[in-house]
């Protein structure tokens, strides 16, 4: 927090008026089916973004990123995006937001301060946006509730940046607690949160710095006709809404996927969806080896089906879950593919006495593949959240 306030004053010569932040995110399971009005499970950690604000008394925006070295510039009147603004644009999605709901805005200097840049995978860009959300609420709209922010935010990816929001990863950055992680039900946008404090464990974020290159796109599965294909399988066991796990009526309905690559994906959501009710239930008894079983499945998921892992992040995640596979023993570790996939990051909850041995497999994983991974012990975190 510090070196934020200083880098502020020392790029604007103000003290920030505003000063917020908000975590980085892990979606620990399912983050793939929320197209689908399905469940996720997910939860902030402690690799901040920092983001503060000076007023001005003109119409001049500022935006300054130190671990880049970077500065952009805009103003009120011509709030536009550029491809070259690159992170700036998330913010100025959002304000561009405050803008159309008559929200009455000024110039700012922007300071954003993040030692986790946004092409790591752990949700920066998210954290960023969300943290600009907060701060024009304390500046412009003081009176807006945090759903009616993500509505703000939600506009603004739709108008502005012509995406698609995924709640999942707006709601991890504005409503995470420590020592918990939310259950986000997409079909309702209930939250619930679920505690998530082993003792003894470490999560471990691993960029396995593998370059991104996506095989196939995502989006391309998101379609009403897919959607309605997997809404005929949902039932209701014990208030649940859940897929039904019958072999029979599964591959009755997805005949209809003529593309077999898509209907592997398809089935994918549909197995991971109970993964995530199982973990759901474990974290809610504190059952580690449960929740742990339901991590390690989902791993096997994405990488057989879903098909956006690679060797390298599959020979980490391997090096995990070796030690109970070996000896047969109830699940005490576990590691997943986590985000975009087709390379790049994992998380891992270990025991602390392992801590040593996972750095000595990754000094080998270099070796092996000649990527230099990075590595980061993180806790559970708040979320968005007013330090000035």
């Amino acid at each position: 927090m510090e070196k934020a306030l200083e880098a502020h004053k020392s790029e604007y010569e103000s003290q920030p008026d505003v000063l917020f932040s908000t975590p980085a995110r892990i979606h620990l399971l399912g983050e793939h089916a929320w197209y689908f009005k399905d469940k996720t499970i997910s939860t902030g950690v402690n690799l901040p973004v920092y983001l503060s604000i000076s007023q001005r008394n003109d119409a001049v925006l500022n935006f300054y990123f130190p671990q880049l070295n970077e500065r952009k510039k805009a103003s009120i009147q011509n709030l536009r995006f550029r491809k070259e603004d690159r992170w700036a644009n998330v913010i100025k999605s959002v304000l561009s937001a405050f803008i159309n709901d008559k929200k009455a805005c000024s110039g700012m200097d922007i300071t954003v301060y993040s030692d986790i840049l946004p092409n790591a995978g752990f949700g920066i860009t998210t954290a960023i946006q969300a943290a600009a959300a907060g701060a024009f609420r304390a500046l412009f709209a003081p009176s807006l509730t945090d759903r009616q922010l993500i509505n703000l935010i939600d506009k603004g990816n739709r108008t502005f940046l012509n995406t698609i929001t995924y709640f999942s990863d707006i709601y991890t950055a504005v409503f995470s607690k420590k020592n918990t992680c939310l259950f986000i039900n997409h079909n309702n946008s209930e939250i619930d949160y679920l505690p998530f404090d082993f003792p003894n464990t470490k999560i471990i974020l691993t960029d396995a710095q593998v370059p991104r290159i996506s095989v196939w796109n995502e989006e391309t599965l998101w379609t009403p006709d897919y959607a309605c294909l997997l809404g005929d399988l949902k039932i209701s066991r014990n208030g649940v809404i859940m897929y039904d796990d019958s072999d029979t009526e599964i591959n009755e309905i997805l005949s209809a996927v003529k593309n077999e690559d898509y209907r592997r994906r398809l089935l994918c959501i549909i197995k991971e969806q109970q993964l995530v009710i199982d973990a759901h239930d474990a974290l809610k008894n504190g059952n580690f080896a449960g929740f742990a079983r339901s991590v390690n499945k989902s791993h096997e998921l994405l990488r057989d089906l879903f098909s956006i892992s690679c060797p390298e992040i599959d020979w980490i995640v391997k090096r995990v879950q070796e030690n109970d596979f070996l000896t047969g023993r109830p699940a005490t570790a576990c590691s997943r593919i986590t985000g975009k996939g087709f390379g790049r990051c994992t998380y891992t909850v270990i025991n602390e006495s392992e801590i040593e041995n996972y750095k000595n497999k990754l000094l080998e994983y270099e070796k092996i593949f000649g990527f230099h991974p990075s590595m980061y012990e993180v806790e559970t975190a708040d979320g968005l959240t007013r330090l000035m």
